[in-house]
């Protein structure tokens, strides 16, 4: 289940930040070391509340600062627990223009 949300987590910054998936770790920080702005952010924060059913305040989303701490944050608050996450393979991911691509 942890590999499926860090993989979701992983190729969505990779598409919104262009840069290599594997550039992108657990201990991997969002502002410091992927330069995400806040919208960047706020189109993740969509994605995993959309995908997973998770809801995420402000207060909450600025306490994560790293890859690992929102795949924890994923694990810990989706409905019904593990069961939300999507077994499929499916990786959805949030653009900046509100369209989303679903791959399987």
């Amino acid at each position: 289940m942890r590999e499926q949300v860090f993989t979701l987590i992983q190729a969505h910054l990779a598409d919104e930040l262009d840069v290599e998936p594997s550039a992108i770790g657990e201990e991997t920080r969002f502002r410091e070391d992927l330069e995400a702005d806040s919208l960047d952010l706020y189109t993740l924060v969509q994605e995993l509340e959309d995908t997973y059913g998770v809801r995420m305040s402000d207060e909450q989303a600025a306490e994560i600062l790293t890859v690992g701490q929102a795949v924890d944050f994923v694990l810990a608050h989706s409905r019904d627990g593990a069961s939300e996450i999507p077994h499929d393979g499916t990786v959805r991911t949030a653009h900046h223009d509100g369209t989303t691509d679903v791959e399987r």
